[in-house]
């Protein structure tokens, strides 16, 4: 039975994936009719709530109002985030993890597994994992003993398809569910009041070379900035293997803690995303929120 402080702990999380299934039909709405720029009134009857009712989820779920978040998600911002992101983003790979920007960002410590003990399968691996509530829906996270190692999203109904893509990554490991484990790192995750510098979340990454170089450049894209895919083929010294990069962001297994949603197409277009482009849309503008505060 969990204590009242545990259940204190959990319910910041909890409303916030409540405000979650009203912005996922929010963006929905706004995707679908935005050659007609609806009014907030369509918007929110869209949602299932009031205009009122809207209007103060956002500011809790995002601190910004409707109309400043469904700004963030044009194709004019996110070419504006490109153009303005680049001088920080040189600054920010000079100087590391500590570069501009990390003011408003979630603090990563990782290492990577040898090549061995990817081939392996995961064999001789113990993972646990465990579903919790999230800001971007329901969140699958799955740890080791050396950190972090698989973070994926499902909405309702979908967490089995979810757990079935994770387990298919690592197909020898032993893969064992323990709730409890893993709440303290969904609070750490989620919960910004958490994200500390001195206290950063620990983080394991499980792929071939190429992938772990492709997953700590991404790393190092501070939150209210984007990089495109030439970008990172750059960074990672394979200039013309944009596609490959494509692939290798593709397969992150860390979705959000590994910053796969801030890589956009070089005229600013979202292009894919594995856990969904509304989802995607909704951490770009909650991240431009956080950074706006």
């Amino acid at each position: 039975m969990l204590s009242p402080d545990q259940v204190g702990d959990r319910e910041p999380l909890r409303r916030a994936a409540a405000d979650y299934a009203v912005v996922r039909r929010a963006i929905a709405f706004v995707c679908e009719h935005w050659r007609a720029q609806p009014e907030i009134d369509a918007i929110a009857a869209a949602a299932g709530v009031s205009a009122s009712e809207l209007h103060h989820l956002f500011r809790r779920w995002a601190a910004i109002t409707p109309k400043d978040f469904l700004q963030a998600l044009t194709l004019e911002h996110a070419r504006r985030l490109l153009r303005d992101s680049a001088s920080v983003l040189e600054a920010a790979f000079e100087v590391g993890l500590s570069g501009p920007g990390r003011l408003h960002d979630l603090f990563v410590t990782h290492e990577a597994m040898s090549p061995g003990e990817w081939k392996s399968g995961g064999a001789g691996l113990t993972m646990s994992y465990g579903f919790h509530p999230s800001p971007f829906g329901t969140a699958l996270v799955m740890t080791t003993h050396r950190g972090l190692a698989g973070l994926a999203f499902a909405d309702a109904g979908e967490e089995e398809a979810a757990l079935a893509d994770m387990k298919g990554r690592w197909l020898k490991a032993d893969i064992v569910e323990d709730r409890p484990r893993t709440a303290a790192l969904a609070r750490r995750i989620f919960d910004t009041a958490l994200w500390r510098a001195d206290q950063p979340l620990r983080v394991v990454l499980i792929g071939t070379d190429f992938e772990i170089r492709v997953w700590e450049t991404l790393l190092k894209i501070p939150m209210g900035r984007a990089m495109t895919y030439s970008d990172i083929a750059t960074k990672v010294g394979a200039i013309n293997a944009a596609r490959a990069v494509g692939a290798a962001v593709g397969k992150n297994p860390l979705s959000f803690v590994v910053p796969c949603h801030r890589v956009l197409g070089k005229d600013g277009a979202l292009t894919g995303y594995h856990w969904g482009l509304t989802r995607k849309r909704a951490m770009l503008g909650w991240e431009a929120g956080k950074t706006a505060s």
